[in-house]
C-alpha cells in the first residue's frame, strides 16, 4: 500500500452503486440534462448544510456573509442570500448580482482595492456600506456623496500588524494594497469624523484558506484586540465589526477538514467581551469558499485516451481555460491534484492511473497527475471535487477560443 498522502473524504455527495450523485442524480443524468459538457454543477442542499452546520457551531449573534468573488453565479448567490446575514461585494458586476438577490442594501459591503469612481457612485446611491482601501478612496467618496446629496457609508478596511499564518492567501501584515495600515488608521478616523459620511465599523480580513484552528483562534484574538485599540479613535459607537474568515476547505492530499469545536468556543468568549467593550456591534464573519466550494464539481467527458511512452493519459474536453485552480495556475507553489473521480466508478475495480488532461496546446493543461482512478473510456465522464469557489469565474475562458463551460445549480 502507497503511505503517499490521500485526500480527506469526501462525503458531502452520496454514492450509489458506485456512481456519485449531485443534486440527487446521477452524472449521466445531470449531463443529459444540461445537453453539453463540460460544465460545473453547484448543489444547493450541500449549500444549506454548510450554513446549518456552521450555525450551529459558532456562537449566537456572530453574523455570516457571503464573499461573492468565491462564486458570482446569480442562481448560487440567490439561494446564499436567502440563508446568509448579508453578502460582501469587490465589483460593480458583484455588486449588480447581490442587488438582484434582493438582499437588503444596509446587509451588503464592497471592499477592494481600486474603486473606480463609477464603482463608488453606484455603491453609494445603492446605500451600501463601502469599506474604504485608502485615504484617498475616502476623500473621493466623500466628493462623490456631496454631488450626490447622499451620506456614504463607510467602514475602515485595515491592514493590521499580523497575518494569518498558514494561510493559503496571506492578505494583512507588511505593505499590502489592501485597506489602511493600522497605524495610520487614527489619522484616517479623524478625517471620517470632519466628512460628511456616516462611520459604521471596521473590516479586519487578515488571509484565507486555513485548516488549523489554533491560527484562526489566533488571528481572531488578534482582531478583537486590534478592534478595540481603534474604537478609541472612533468618531461613533461600532455598529460592525467584520472579522474576516479564512476557513478553509481540504483540496489537496494530506490536507483535513477544518475542526471548528474551538474556534467557535473562543468566539463565544470574544463575543461575550466585544459586547462589554463595544456594545451592540455586529459582528460579521466574512466567508467565500467555506459556503461554496465542497458544493460545487466540474464534469468533463473523456474524447480520446493514449499511452505516450508508459503514461495513460485522459484527454478530455475540458481544461485550465475552465478550471484554472485545478491545473495548479491559480496560487500554487507546487502543484497538487485536486480530487478526482470517475462519474460511474468512484471506488471500485478495475482501477489504473493517468494523467487527466484538458484538449489545450500546452504542458500546463494538466486535470490530474498520476492519480489512481477507476478505469475509463472515452465518453466517460470526469468528476473535478471541491469546485465550487473560484472555478468558472476564475479561469480563462477564451484561452484557445474553445467554448466555454455552463453553470447549473441543482
Amino acid at each position: 500500500m502507497s503511505d503517499r498522502p490521500i485526500h480527506a473524504p469526501l462525503q458531502q455527495f452520496p454514492v450509489v452503486d458506485d456512481a456519485l450523485l449531485v443534486g440527487g442524480m446521477t452524472i449521466a443524468r445531470l449531463v443529459a440534462q444540461v445537453g453539453q459538457t463540460p460544465f460545473y454543477a453547484y448543489d444547493r442542499e450541500v449549500m444549506t448544510r454548510r450554513l446549518s452546520t456552521l450555525r450551529e457551531a459558532l456562537p449566537a449573534g456572530v453574523s455570516i456573509h457571503y464573499a461573492l468573488k468565491a462564486n458570482p453565479m446569480p442562481a448560487v448567490v440567490g439561494h446564499l442570500a436567502s440563508l446568509a446575514d448579508g453578502l460582501d461585494v469587490a465589483s460593480s458586476g458583484e455588486l449588480r448580482i447581490a442587488l438582484d438577490s434582493g438582499t437588503d442594501a444596509a446587509k451588503i459591503s464592497f471592499a477592494g482595492p481600486g474603486k473606480g469612481d463609477e464603482e463608488l457612485r453606484a455603491a453609494i446611491a445603492s446605500g451600501i456600506t463601502l469599506n474604504l482601501e485608502s485615504a484617498g478612496e475616502l476623500q473621493r467618496t466623500v466628493r462623490i456623496g456631496d454631488e450626490l446629496g447622499i451620506m456614504p457609508r463607510v467602514a475602515v478596511r485595515v491592514n493590521p500588524d499580523f497575518e494569518l499564518k498558514s494561510s493559503g492567501m496571506k492578505m494583512s501584515g507588511g505593505a499590502k494594497p489592501f485597506g489602511i495600515d493600522a497605524e495610520q488608521v487614527p489619522t484616517a478616523l479623524r478625517q471620517i469624523g470632519e466628512s460628511n459620511v456616516h462611520f459604521r465599523g471596521f473590516q479586519i480580513f487578515s488571509g484565507s484558506q486555513n485548516l488549523r484552528p489554533d491560527r484562526l483562534i489566533e488571528a481572531q484574538n488578534a482582531t478583537f484586540d486590534l478592534a478595540y485599540r481603534l474604537a478609541e479613535n472612533a468618531p461613533s459607537s461600532i455598529e460592525m465589526l467584520n472579522i474576516g474568515g479564512g476557513f478553509g476547505i481540504p483540496y489537496f492530499p494530506g490536507d483535513r477538514h477544518l475542526e471548528l469545536g474551538a474556534v467557535g468556543e473562543n468566539l463565544a468568549l470574544r463575543m461575550e467581551e466585544c459586547r462589554q467593550r463595544l456594545g451592540e456591534t455586529d459582528v460579521v464573519v466574512e466567508l467565500g469558499r467555506y459556503l461554496v466550494g465542497e458544493a460545487g464539481v466540474y464534469i468533463c467527458e473523456v474524447i480520446d485516451k493514449k499511452i505516450s511512452r508508459g503514461v495513460t493519459y485522459l484527454v478530455t474536453n475540458g481544461g485550465l481555460h475552465h478550471h484554472l485552480a485545478a491545473s495548479g495556475n491559480f496560487g500554487q507553489i507546487v502543484r497538487k491534484n485536486f480530487p478526482v473521480y470517475a462519474a460511474h466508478r468512484v471506488a471500485g475495480q478495475p482501477r489504473e492511473t493517468v494523467n487527466v488532461v484538458g484538449r489545450l496546446c500546452t504542458p500546463l493543461d494538466l486535470l490530474g497527475e498520476r492519480i489512481e482512478i477507476g478505469v475509463m473510456e472515452r465518453g466517460d465522464h470526469v468528476v473535478i471535487m471541491q469546485s465550487g469557489a473560484y472555478g468558472f469565474s476564475s479561469s480563462p475562458h477564451r484561452f484557445l477560443s474553445h467554448p466555454a463551460p455552463l453553470e447549473i445549480l441543482v
